[in-house]
């Protein structure tokens, strides 16, 4: 018997696979756990419309995600914090000031992608930004002290 899962199955397989499993095994267990459904025609056609969307959906986020690193790649941007005589910031720079000025710029970036270190001393410094789907840019940051 043919049915798609609802669910991830162990040792069956995934959401939204086709599987042929007895009818024993499909009535006894899938059903009535609501892990899978009878693999009709019209529920087939839903299931590749399904797939077609997500697929569309992927490919948008794909290209938004290489615009966004197009835009950040090689940005510089400059913060300014307030230091003692001896040159070290009050304040240390990291992911989340660095989200804020990129956010003034209209660049959206989860603090998490940003590779995690902090400043401690005014200077040009390099960080990574890993973005989704394996893509990464390079901006710089260019600490100085007011």
């Amino acid at each position: 018997m043919k049915v798609v899962l609802l669910q991830d199955v162990k040792g069956l397989g995934n959401a939204d696979e086709v599987k042929e499993v007895s009818e024993g095994y499909a009535h006894n267990f899938l059903f009535p756990k609501h892990l899978a459904v009878i693999a009709k025609e019209q529920t087939l056609k839903e299931l590749n419309d399904k797939k077609r969307r997500q697929s569309k959906e992927a490919e948008e986020e794909l290209k938004d995600q290489q615009e966004l690193a197009n835009r950040l790649d090689g940005l510089e941007i400059m913060i300014k914090e307030k230091a003692s005589d001896g040159g070290v910031l009050y304040a240390a720079v990291g992911p989340n000031k660095i989200i804020q000025e990129l956010n003034k710029r209209g660049l959206k970036v989860d603090k998490n992608q940003i590779e995690n270190k902090t400043v401690k001393q005014a200077g040009d410094y390099s960080f990574k930004i890993k973005l989704h789907h394996g893509l990464e840019a390079e901006i710089t940051v260019r600490v100085e002290t007011l």
